[in-house]
């Protein structure tokens, strides 16, 4: 191809008995080993996991499904889909975790999903009622195992998907309760509860759901751009009120709320009020940037825990600029960059937790499902913390109030 800014009518030749200019050399770095890089000892780490729940599954689908044709050469293969695989198949409960449904057997299993769809708190764009099934679909793409934290959750917890509250849509405050029950029968069971939205409106009788089964003090780490704290909102608790009516519980006290990454055009100045007068605590997106990550981490953690048996996290997808997460009722720009918050709320997660919501995925405004694997990708790097920091089950410790839901009439 013709070079148009090279001068014209110039010859170009080489002078005799002198070589062509050496090719560009690559520099040896005599003191580089690989063995020191973090992908190597993770692979290193994946030998040392076991395999056992994933041979039982492939042992159980072939139960459940029936063996497949004669033809396959892989015998592991049912007839009929069941289990992990194939990723496009199947029910979509969440990372293909057992369905229980059932709910009075949850306490055999470590952590519970619980979906919420409720967008009854919203107060511009609806659909986040459909988060629920937005997540639970997209995380069929996922396998348990994730190569650098060298955890595979399959073969070292237990995870089951309880299904959905049955929420009502014309009703908020017969929603909370609804709610509120749901938790608090998962966390007296010991489960973990993992709560997938539904709006942020959750947030209120999710954590009045544990704190209703402990004696115990709970602080609550916050990942939002909205500060969430104000009283009322058009004449109701919506989503932009769930901190101010949790703070209000005996034992959630607002100092022990500490919001991460506040801030830009959608602040209510009612909210500001409230949580300077309950004097919480709030990092905006600057404090973050000249923090740095893992100190805002540490002091995050520092404010939450401070007097505190336990702490929640409650982790708004608007949180993250709005760039990676189209699908919410509340878009905002500079927010986290995903790798960001999921540095962070691992952090966060790493000292144990006694529940953990996501919420205001709106699937409707979703590019690609992006916004809804953003949301899986939380909950799954959560749950990996907890179990390489062996901190899974630590929340067992402060149930000291279990409530005891009574379950219907039995049938045949």
């Amino acid at each position: 191809m013709r070079d148009f800014f090279a001068p014209q009518n110039v010859r170009r030749h080489r002078v005799a008995g002198t070589l062509p200019s050496p090719a560009a050399t690559r520099h040896h770095h005599p003191n580089f080993d690989k063995l020191q890089l973090r992908g190597w000892k993770s692979a290193e780490k994946e030998a040392l996991l076991p395999s056992a729940a994933w041979e039982k599954e492939k042992q159980w689908a072939l139960r459940m499904g029936l063996t497949g044709s004669d033809c396959l050469t892989d015998k592991s293969i049912p007839t009929f889909a069941r289990g992990e695989l194939p990723h496009y198949a199947g029910i979509n409960t969440f990372l293909k975790a057992p369905y229980i449904e059932d709910v009075t057997k949850v306490g055999a299993y470590d952590a519970a999903v619980i979906g919420i769809p409720f967008d009854g708190g919203t107060t511009y764009r609806p659909g986040t009622r459909f988060g629920p099934q937005g997540v639970r679909k997209i995380s069929a793409l996922y396998t348990p195992y994730n190569y650098e934290m060298g955890v595979d959750l399959r073969e070292q917890m237990t995870l089951c998907d309880v299904g959905d509250v049955f929420t009502i849509p014309a009703n908020i405050e017969k929603t909370f309760d609804q709610i509120t029950r749901a938790v608090s029968h998962v966390a007296s069971s010991g489960a973990l509860p993992i709560m997938i939205g539904g709006d942020h409106s959750i947030g209120f009788p999710c954590v009045r759901g544990i704190a209703q089964c402990t004696s115990k003090r709970i602080g609550i780490v916050h990942f939002d751009r909205h500060i969430d704290i104000q009283e009322k909102d058009l004449d109701e608790r919506m989503h932009t009120t769930p901190w101010f009516h949790a703070t209000d519980l005996v034992n959630v006290p607002a100092v022990n709320l500490v919001q991460v990454g506040i801030g830009g055009w959608q602040v209510p100045r009612e909210g500001v009020e409230v949580a300077r007068n309950r004097n919480t605590n709030i990092f905006t997106m600057r404090d973050v940037e000249e923090l740095g990550l893992a100190e805002t981490a540490a002091r995050a953690l520092e404010l939450a825990w401070k007097d505190a048996d336990a702490v929640y996290i409650s982790f708004d997808i608007d949180s993250v600029d709005c760039g990676f997460v189209p699908g919410t009722g509340w878009p905002e720009p500079g927010g986290f960059l995903p790798r960001e918050a999921l540095e962070l709320v691992s952090l966060v997660a790493a000292e144990g937790i006694c529940g953990l919501e996501v919420v205001e995925v709106s699937p409707p405004y979703d590019c690609s499902d992006i916004t809804a694997l953003l949301a899986t990708r939380v909950i799954v790097d959560v749950l990996g913390t907890l179990v390489s920091h062996g901190k899974m089950g630590s929340h067992r410790g402060i149930i000291d109030k279990p409530v005891t839901i009574p379950a219907g009439p039995d049938v045949e």
